[in-house]
């Protein structure tokens, strides 16, 4: 079997976002693709037939793409996209007989949009394709920041979109920060991963013509709160009148809450309405098609472990929670999407996968599409014209687009598979590699609490016939996540090299409840270690997992997780703990999410012994595993200093250790070169000491490439 290498990066597309048009004819899908001459990451926009009658057109090669959104009548697609001014833009001259320069003010991607420290280049604006005539996209906005995200108006005339507004004085403080000027804060929250060091310029609502570009401020609709930073304003046109749905919170200190409610405003008086009043933090608004309601997903602001609701609003004030008794938390990735005027579909963490529920616009909500198999996962989704569009994942099948009708939700599970598959992203990688096989089993972990756990492995291996394996323990991140199965080229490379893959939903998972979540709550490395070292104690006694050759690891949560585990046990022969957090009383004030370590903990002074007792770096003395830490240089999650921290305090210890940081980097591995210098660094650690890994397995540290 061949070894998938490092660099099969480069040929992995991933589909990030879909959209079906209004007739329910076709679905635009946004695709990530490596760019190895740039090692960049690049999310093209395609459009293809759902009913699969041919290929995926390409329609952008933009550097980035995001927020795809159809016009109300089908004939326009509305990105938001990263690239070069419009060339009507930039040729020409202006009324004032001056020739009209691009703008070259700062902006990469997304989560770059507001940092003022990002390297000059174009910013991310709305481009419209006509699908009618055709050709290429054109500009329709040119906010000198950016802008973040947008919707069309009912008659597919004007656009509302959210952007970056400084005054003279803050317009004055950006450009001295680009200039390497000091960083100046008076607030609480005062950094945001991937965006930096936050400054005070509001984000507003704008309106803007389609055909002029003349756009008008709504000067009441307006950002505001710590969520800002990572769901933005997220505004909703009403499908018949003037009023716009968003997201902010407009109370005081904003910093220091996590509420974020809904608001309604009228463009015509920029009149605005409060619809929420602090009890939710609240994202993705969005109206049905007779505009009677308006939908949006409600999370506990004080609370994280509580499963995430959808309610449904009537009038400001006047709403109700139509997922009350479902116990499962609405996933992110497939947000509320109305099906008709009284009925919606949503996808929930169901014990382990991602699947579709069906909610009543009055209360209620029952589980739907049973037809899904218990291997495979539904992730990002959207509805229209009677179409589901979906993007389906399964270990060795890969992830690819689908679609179905409406009907087809009510298939049962030993019917025909009403769904079409529309793309084949990873072809080549599916058929050049054997990729995993998968399993799930339940452990009883160490008081009797029953934990589900996933297992890849090699196709080769047989579970009832096993030959030991070489196993890595892989923690997810969260804690509030969940592992479940689909395609992964890391878990590939692993399953690959012959060993065994294992995903511990710990108590603190989400998908199982909120008793099961809350567990966790104020109390991290308590009772999710337990239930990882249950899970490994039952493939070393299945014989699936070598006990002499067990390694742990993870990202974020799982790092967390990872150095713990290695104070409590030797069992593992290294230990792999990537962009993690050790010392959980220094990252209240360092990182960014102070008021989940307040909600959770209270505050490091005046609770001093729950942030050690949670914290790894105070029982530093008991690690003997050889521990690779990895960070990102700009990581405001997990700060760098983390990882630092703990290394260093192995090296005065003479435990074996390495650290690996990122420049430039946010709590993630963004491009394409390090990404594979990630797998290979990983793969190298793991070969040195692993005693089944013959010394010429082991990668040079010239192999692993360099960290650019």
């Amino acid at each position: 079997m061949d070894e998938l290498p490092a660099d099969a990066v480069y040929d992995f597309r991933r589909p990030t976002d879909v959209a079906v048009s209004p007739d329910g004819e076709y679905v635009a899908i946004v695709v990530s693709e490596a760019a190895p001459e740039e090692d960049e990451f690049r999310q093209s926009v395609f459009v293809l037939p759902t009913d699969g009658s041919r290929d995926p057109h390409r329609l952008s090669r933009a550097s980035g793409a995001w927020n795809i959104e159809w016009s109300p009548d089908g004939s326009q697609l509305g990105v938001v996209m990263v690239r070069d001014d419009d060339l009507a833009l930039r040729v020409g001259r202006d009324n004032d007989g001056e020739t009209d320069e691009p703008d070259t003010e700062t902006d990469d991607e997304t989560a770059e949009a507001t940092d003022p420290d990002a390297d000059d280049g174009p910013k991310p604006q709305v481009w419209v394709y006509d699908l009618e005539l055709g050709g290429d996209a054109r500009q329709v906005t040119k906010r000198e920041h950016g802008v973040r995200d947008f919707d069309w108006g009912p008659a597919g005339e004007r656009l509302v979109v959210s952007a970056r507004d400084p005054t003279d004085e803050e317009q004055a403080y950006l450009e001295q920060r680009q200039e390497n000027g000091p960083i100046e804060t008076e607030r609480l929250q005062h950094k945001f991963d991937g965006e930096g060091w936050l400054d005070t310029v509001t984000t507003y609502l704008f309106v803007v013509d389609v055909d002029t570009r003349q756009e008008h401020r709504l000067d009441d609709a307006h950002g505001g709160g710590i969520f800002e930073s990572m769901f933005g304003l997220q505004p909703a046109w009403h499908p018949t009148d003037d009023r716009v749905a968003f997201c902010a919170y407009h109370g005081e200190n904003g910093d220091d809450t996590n509420v974020y409610d809904v608001h309604i405003v009228d463009i015509e008086s920029d009149e605005v309405e409060q619809v929420t009043s602090g009890e939710y933090s609240a994202v993705e608004p969005t109206w049905s098609p007779d505009g009677e309601r308006l939908a949006f997903g409600a999370q506990n602001p004080e609370n994280p472990y509580v499963p995430g609701d959808v309610c449904v609003a009537e009038a400001p004030d006047d709403y109700r929670v139509v997922t009350a008794g479902l116990d499962r938390t609405i996933s992110r990735p497939g947000a509320p999407t109305w099906v008709d005027d009284t009925t919606l579909l949503a996808s929930i963490g169901d014990e382990g996968r991602t699947r579709f529920v069906r909610l009543d616009a009055t209360g209620g909500h029952e589980r739907v599409f049973d037809r899904q198999r218990n291997d495979e996962a539904h992730r990002q989704f959207d509805v229209g014209g009677g179409t589901v569009a979906a993007v389906r994942s399964h270990s060795s099948e890969g992830t690819d687009v689908y679609a179905m009708p409406v009907d087809g939700l009510d298939v049962d599970d030993d019917g025909p598979d009403p769904r079409r598959q529309l793309t084949a992203l990873n072809d080549g990688v599916l058929a050049e590699y054997a990729h995993p096989e998968t399993t799930r089993l339940t452990v009883e972990s160490d008081d009797g609490t029953e934990v589900e756990c996933i297992a890849h492995y090699p196709p080769e291996f047989d579970p009832l016939d096993p030959d030991p394996r070489p196993t890595l323990l892989w923690i997810h991140g969260g804690p509030m996540a969940y592992d479940e199965p689909g395609f992964d080229l890391r878990t590939s490379f692993w399953t690959t090299r012959g060993y065994l893959v294992l995903h511990v939903n710990y108590r603190g998972s989400t998908s199982y409840g909120r008793s099961f979540c809350e567990s966790l709550r104020g109390a991290w490395n308590g009772v999710e270690v337990e239930d990882l070292l249950a899970g490994v104690d039952e493939v070393v006694e299945r014989g699936w997992a070598d006990p002499d050759r067990l390694f742990a690891g993870g990202f974020s949560q799982g790092a967390v997780n990872t150095a713990y585990l290695v104070t409590r046990t030797d069992r593992f022969a290294a230990g792999l703990a990537e962009h993690g957090i050790y010392d959980i009383r220094s990252a209240f004030g360092t990182d960014d999410t102070h008021k989940w370590f307040e909600h959770d903990y209270g505050l490091p002074w005046e609770n001093p012994d729950a942030y050690e007792a949670a914290s790894s770096i105070t029982d530093v003395g008991d690690i003997e595993t050889p521990l690779l830490l990895t960070a990102g240089e700009e990581d405001w999650r997990c700060p760098p200093t983390q990882s630092e921290q703990l290394y260093r305090s192995l090296k005065k210890r003479g435990v074996d250790s390495k650290l690996v940081v990122y420049p430039d980097e946010h709590h993630s591995v963004s491009d394409p070169d390090r990404a594979i210098h990630r797998l290979e660094t990983l793969d190298e650690w793991v070969a040195r000491f692993d005693p089944g890994r013959e010394a010429g397995d082991v990668a040079t540290e010239d192999s692993a490439g360099d960290a650019r």
